[in-house]
């Protein structure tokens, strides 16, 4: 295949994706080959728009250059995002990536409106195209090409985590749609005596701003923070849950950082009766095991739970049943109790999801009343976490 000689012919150590060096290299070779293919094609549909008097060609033509002009902002991220962590950025560059991600994606909207508004003055005043078979000719061969791109491209993706590699297989694929439709306007034109051109211009503006805006959200997500992917949670919590002396997790926080740049922090509850040290050793086993093994710079915190004392399983089981009562969805941790002459506090932490309807104000007092109805010297003191 022509992906595997290229990469074997530009990357020293293809399959070391996690190293910043060779995540440039795959970076380079990703962005230059689409320069060089996106440029010769803008060169082609450009040449034979012009010649056939066709804006939905040309505004093609016009959507390949800035596929090259991408390419470059991609060579330049890849080339930033490998710069090793300092004393202004100790998590590194890699979220340039999604930067560059989210610039290539508003140059994709800046040419998805030019060529919006340049189909409509075309739908108003129509012009006649020449057909030529030199233009249907270049159009096959730009489609054949552009979903070379795309598999190229998905993989190289798909390989090295590569948020910047997977917009531009995306791009890719939105251009074969565009193409597309441009070849079946000529083709259809002369037959049904009906200028397409025009709507078709339209109609691959729309593809190009539906991509546009897709790649602009997503990259939008990432950086303002995301929650855990359900997927990495779960494998993070089996990793855990591995280890002997562990009895759960929860408050599990990930920061993303950029591809292979993963920092979390997570609270695992042992038993209050075990030694500090053994307990210290767990917490050190954990972080070191799941950075070697999964590449997560994890940071572990320790909650004490106490699990031999009758009175306090007893409480813990009412705000369990008080819990429940109100909605089967939530769930606590961090259970404590502190003893009063006069009362005494019941103090926890609960798993309270998004989508739920009472107020934290509305369910603390509900917590309350449960409580209070079983014992009026009771109290609840209460802090939410999302989940």
């Amino acid at each position: 295949m022509i992906r595997n000689w290229l990469v074997k012919s530009f990357v020293k150590q293809p399959e070391a994706v996690e190293s910043s060096e060779t995540r440039e290299q795959y970076g380079r070779l990703s962005s230059m080959v689409g320069i060089v293919v996106n440029l010769l094609l803008f060169a082609a549909k450009f040449v034979v728009g012009t010649l056939s008097g066709s804006i939905a060609v040309t505004g093609d033509a016009f959507n390949n250059l800035s596929d090259s002009a991408s390419s470059v902002i991609a060579l330049l991220s890849f080339r930033l995002a490998a710069k090793p962590a300092d004393r202004e950025h100790p998590f590194g560059h890699a979220r340039i990536e999604y930067v560059a991600s989210a610039a290539v994606s508003v140059l994709i909207l800046v040419i998805g409106i030019e060529l919006m508004r340049g189909s409509i003055e075309k739908i108003i005043a129509p012009a006649p195209i020449e057909f030529s078979l030199v233009t249907v000719i270049v159009l096959l061969l730009s489609i054949v090409t552009k979903l070379w791109l795309y598999f190229f491209n998905r993989g190289l993706g798909k390989l090295t985590d590569s948020s910047v590699m997977r917009a531009t297989a995306i791009d890719s694929l939105s251009d074969v749609m565009a193409t597309s439709a441009v070849l079946v306007s000529m083709l259809l034109s002369p037959l049904l005596k009906i200028q397409l051109d025009g709507y078709t211009g339209v109609i691959v503006a729309v593809l190009i701003l539906i991509t546009g805006y897709q790649l602009f959200k997503s990259m939008l997500d990432r950086l303002l923070g995301q929650g855990p992917n359900p997927e990495l949670a779960e494998q993070i919590d089996e990793f855990i849950h591995g280890y002997e002396g562990v009895l759960d997790t929860h408050d599990l926080v990930v920061h993303d950082y950029g591809p292979y740049r993963t920092f979390a922090s997570v609270h695992v509850e042992v038993d209050a009766t075990a030694e500090s040290l053994v307990s210290h050793d767990l917490a050190d086993n954990i972080e070191r095991d799941i950075k070697r093994e999964q590449g997560i710079n994890l940071v572990v915190h320790l909650d004490p739970i106490i699990r031999d004392d009758p009175f306090v399983n007893h409480l813990r089981q009412l705000a369990e049943s008080v819990l429940s009562e109100i909605d089967d969805e939530l769930s606590l941790h961090d259970f404590r109790v502190r003893q009063g002459k006069a009362h005494s506090n019941l103090i926890f932490e609960v798993a309270v999801p998004y989508e739920f309807e009472l107020s934290l104000d509305e369910l603390r007092a509900r917590i309350q009343q449960g409580v209070s109805a079983e014992d009026p010297t009771l109290r609840a003191v209460v802090e939410f976490d999302r989940a």
